[in-house]
């Protein structure tokens, strides 16, 4: 299997892995859409030993959501969401955005959809427009 890199958005940070992630699930829990500032979070799963950080490791850093398993890695300089072991360490979770290229699975199922955003069924309907708007 082909390696697939990632980084984050100002380019300090950058990994690689097999492509060989096993789950890919887009969460609209509340605390997904607090850590991303969006309507979901869009994150692949696979082995918790499936990464090698190719520079910039010491820009993450890790904050982990007092009381509950949830967790968030990114980027010190710019934000961006990076890997992450999962609260057990048995998985690693890799924000799909993070990627330089297409993962080899599509997203497997929309979770914690009881708590989305009010206005994501509006947006899915919205109009699609190839570039910004002017």
């Amino acid at each position: 299997m082909a390696k697939i890199t990632g980084s984050c958005l100002c380019g300090k940070v950058k990994f690689h892995c097999e492509n060989q992630f096993t789950q890919f699930h887009l969460c609209h829990c509340e605390l997904c859409q607090k850590v991303t500032g969006s309507a979901h979070a869009s994150n692949l799963f696979t082995v918790h030993d499936n990464i090698i950080w190719l520079r910039g490791y010491a820009f993450v850093k890790r904050f982990d959501v007092p009381g509950c398993s949830m967790a968030h890695a990114f980027c010190v300089e710019c934000g961006s969401a990076m890997p992450r072991l999962s609260g057990k360490e048995k998985l690693l979770v890799v924000p799909a955005g993070s990627l330089d290229s297409q993962a080899n699975i599509a997203p497997q199922s929309n979770i914690c959809w009881d708590e989305r955003a009010k206005w994501y069924d509006d947006a899915l309907n919205a109009p699609h427009i190839d570039g910004v708007p002017e």
